[in-house]
């Protein structure tokens, strides 16, 4: 389990692809100084696990089914991502409840500038939104932030300079793609309420 709260941006260093996965080596001295394998640790919002680490940076297997529903298909060496440990049991739970379990991916509408912070405006998947509440949490590439405005096909998020500065969100401009995990509280809840309102088995 992750709270969204990103520790270090890091760097990806190479990607290696293969008929149906990639191996991709990831620079990032700080979520590395503890690393073990089978460690899970997020790369944009995406739970990989460690394959091999050394002091600056760690190696971890993506799957195909990874690569075509995350954005990480699409990273090239050199490009920057966020990286979170998982949480340990007596950690602060600072963000809300993520998974890294990605459930889609958002495109960045426009973003409007404030006195010091951004107000990002992306694009609501439809089989999304129902998940996606005023005041709700989401995570984008990893980060947790709270929907300041929900639309019929849109949402938008308001960045403080932290956020602006220490993450990859910062530069993201129109029309580039994150990845999206709704939450999963909110998706428990659903699934509870769908099997009340299921028909009773016969004979029960």
């Amino acid at each position: 389990m992750f709270t969204g709260i990103v520790e270090e941006l890091g760097t990806l260093v190479s990607r290696t692809d293969g008929p149906d996965s990639s191996v991709v080596e990831i620079r990032g001295p700080l979520v590395a100084s503890d690393a073990t394998h089978g460690a899970s640790i997020t790369v944009n919002g995406v739970c990989l696990t460690v394959t091999r680490h050394t002091e600056d940076g760690f190696t971890a297997d993506v799957m195909a089914e990874t690569l075509a529903v995350t954005t990480l298909g699409a990273l090239a060496a050199g490009d920057p991502v966020n990286l979170e440990r998982s949480l340990p049991v007596t950690g602060r739970l600072g963000g809300h409840i993520v998974q890294g379990h990605v459930d889609g991916t958002t495109t960045v509408l426009s973003r409007t500038p404030g006195e010091k912070w951004e107000v990002v405006r992306l694009a609501l998947p439809p089989h999304l939104a129902r998940y996606v509440a005023h005041k709700g949490s989401v995570a984008l590439d990893g980060v947790s932030l709270t929907v300041s405005a929900v639309g019929a096909d849109w949402f938008e998020v308001s960045l403080i300079p932290t956020t602006l500065d220490l993450t990859t969100l910062g530069r993201r401009t129109p029309g580039e793609a994150l990845n999206v995990e709704v939450d999963v509280l909110a998706k428990y809840a659903e699934r509870l309420l769908d099997s009340r309102l299921a028909p009773a088995e016969a004979g029960s």
